[in-house]
């Protein structure tokens, strides 16, 4: 069953998002500690300030405080008594008469959003860190100075202030309005409300004509013509309102049972929504189902001399740009190749290992021999065929078959909490994703090689990273510390003495999907070694749980190159906001995140971006009903 939609019932938090606009010159300092029952995370200095009375009003009345109590905690100054005089008679401010509801719903709201900050932060824990977090509570506001505050009176202009970077909200006429059914709503409930019926049939009737107009509209520019006249209508009717209701109390108890309500279903949905997206995440699509079958059958048709690439004689030619890539996902490969090949100054030096699993080596030799990628060199390989690479060699290889990591994350009853949701994904128990750990075993005659992930699209010719001296580092990665997620201690557990004797919590993380490596100082340093005895300490899952940026962190510790953030953008599988011009500036775009370009989830504003380097008239998509 699909997910209700949420209320918009957390109408005590809206109330800290206050946005009176303030009359010039006043800021008249309030002595809350005078209020004796104010609650104590409030009891400092604020400002007597129009942009602040309605918040501190809300509080005081949900905390059982008369508005006279804030009142005579200002300063009874010349410029006080001005501020409280021009929030009282202004233009749909809160009356000295009003009741709870009007400080609630009234002018606090008109941001019309939901102070989620709380939420926000557990969610982006839940979502696999892909959610980028929020910075306040929805109870803590530090006020802005005049010059830089909201734009409420006139809400489409901007500040002429150059230097202010404080925009109006866009399509604030389809917040406010959603803002006064709300508060409508709230009304209906109310019992001096519900014991005037003539009152109540002329409110319900104004509730319904105001959502009449609204229906689904987002944006102030689809509003209809009379949308104004409908919610001048309501706003009346609630005025009226306002006259009958005298008893805030009754309204208290109804906001807190109603902010209550809404914050459970707040936190059901959430967790809902991971859920469901991680499904989504690692369910396969009928059309890349159906794609590896037919190009299998097709692969096994061929004779042994049609099933070779051509330009062997390049893989091992140190002077080429070589690509590694390691992938069970033919569309996804395919693309990171054309997108490469496509931007390359010079296709013919450009050399990809592929490496694949059994059940897709047939698969994905059959598409590059029926889709070669230009002048370029390719080279498809089994996992399968590294005999090499065994659980006697690589202790990760020996963790992902034994029983316990299965039971841990899968089968144990820990592995329907929360977090290890992420770790179901099959993608964190396939040893593909971890041979990025071993190219210099694999590779043995190349000097340095461009990792790939699958969810990358290259924009432009990367072959600049070859020039870049890494000056004694082994790896060459874009650094990730815009976030405070991203630093090591969301990565690592700092509880263990071990990681807490080795490492920096506060330090910056990088990222995987675009990295260059210098196998000749991985050689060296025999980076491999200290890979495999970092995850023979982690053998209970003590230091770091799945994954390979974890391991990745501390086996290139102090020995990452930081490379500009140019080179390599991500957040295009989780973050709708990933900045425009960051994106027509860097060279490699990294899906990173469940909502990936080939799935349904996908963010349809990137997809393009992924989809132009697939030919959708090729034979076997066609046959498979894969469509942009």
């Amino acid at each position: 069953m699909a997910p209700r939609p949420l209320p918009l019932l957390l109408l005590a938090l809206v109330a800290a998002a206050v946005a009176v606009p303030p009359a010039a010159g006043i800021d008249v300092k309030v002595p809350l500690m005078h209020c004796l029952n104010f609650p104590s995370r409030f009891r400092e200095t604020l400002p007597c300030h129009p942009r602040n009375y309605g918040f501190l009003t809300s509080i005081a009345s949900l905390h059982g405080l008369h508005m006279n109590c804030l009142q005579n905690c200002c300063h009874r100054g010349r410029s006080g008594n001005r501020a409280l005089s021009e929030v009282a008679d202004g233009d749909g401010a809160v009356s000295k008469g009003a009741g709870l509801i009007d400080q609630v719903t009234g002018r606090q709201g008109q941001d019309g959003g939901l102070a989620t900050g709380a939420m926000d932060r557990q969610d982006k824990d839940a979502g696999s860190r892909q959610q980028s977090s929020s910075e306040g509570s929805s109870l803590e506001i530090i006020p802005k100075q005049t010059s830089a505050k909201l734009l409420v009176e006139n809400p489409q202009k901007e500040s002429t202030d150059g230097k202010s970077k404080h925009m109006a909200l866009p399509d604030t006429r389809v917040r406010n309005i959603k803002d006064q059914l709300i508060k409508a709503k709230v009304y209906l409930g109310l019992g001096a409300i519900r014991a005037n019926p003539q009152y109540l049939r002329d409110l319900r009737q104004r509730i319904r004509e105001v959502q009449k107009v609204l229906g689904d509209v987002s944006k102030d520019s689809d509003l209809p013509k009379n949308a104004n006249e409908k919610v001048k209508a309501l706003e009346q009717t609630l005025i009226k309102g306002t006259q009958t209701q005298d008893d805030c109390s009754v309204a208290v108890k109804k906001l807190r049972a109603m902010l209550h309500s809404a914050e459970e279903q707040l936190h059901a949905q959430k967790k809902q929504t991971v859920f469901l997206t991680q499904l989504a995440a690692k369910t396969l699509p009928k059309g890349l189902h159906c794609l590896p079958l037919r190009l299998a059958n097709e692969y096994f048709s061929l004779e042994p001399g049609q099933q070779q690439f051509p330009n062997r004689e390049k893989l091992a030619n140190p002077k080429l740009y070589h690509y590694a890539l390691f992938s069970d996902n033919i569309l996804a490969t395919a693309v990171v190749v054309n997108s490469t090949v496509l931007n390359a100054k010079n296709p013919s030096h450009h050399v990809f290992h592929i490496v694949t699993d059994r059940l897709n080596y047939a698969p994905m030799r059959m598409w590059f021999l029926s889709n070669p990628p230009g002048k370029a060199t390719i080279e498809v390989q089994n996992i399968d065929e590294f005999t090499w690479l065994n659980d006697s060699y690589s202790p990760v290889l020996k963790q992902l078959g034994s029983q316990s990591m299965i039971d841990y994350y899968f089968r144990a009853q820990r592995a329907n909490s929360d977090s290890n949701l992420k770790y179901r994904n099959p993608k964190y128990l396939s040893m593909l994703n971890h041979l990025r750990f071993y190219l210099p075993e694999i590779y043995p005659k190349l000097d340095k090689m461009v990792f790939l992930d699958d969810d990358v699209v290259v924009k432009k010719d990367i072959t600049g990273l070859w020039s870049i001296d890494m000056k004694g580092k082994v790896n060459g990665a874009v650094e990730t510390c815009g976030e405070s997620f991203h630093r090591f201690d969301r990565y690592l557990n700092f509880s263990n003495p071990v990681i807490v004797k080795n490492f920096d919590p506060h330090a910056c993380g990088w990222a995987f999907g675009m990295n260059v490596f210098d196998l000749v100082e991985w050689r060296r340093q025999n980076i491999t070694k200290i890979y495999h005895s970092w995850q023979k300490l982690n053998e209970d899952r003590l230091l770091w749980k799945l994954g390979t940026l974890p391991p990745g962190l501390i086996t290139f510790w102090n020995k990452t190159f930081p490379l500009d953030r140019s080179w390599h953008v991500l957040g295009l599988g989780y973050n709708p906001h990933v900045s425009s011009r960051d994106l027509e500036h860097a060279a490699v775009i990294h899906y990173n995140g469940n909502m990936k370009p080939w799935l349904e989830i996908g963010l349809p504003k990137f997809r393009s971006y992924w989809s132009k380097y697939l030919d959708y008239d090729q034979h076997f998509l066609r046959e498979c009903n894969i469509n942009p």
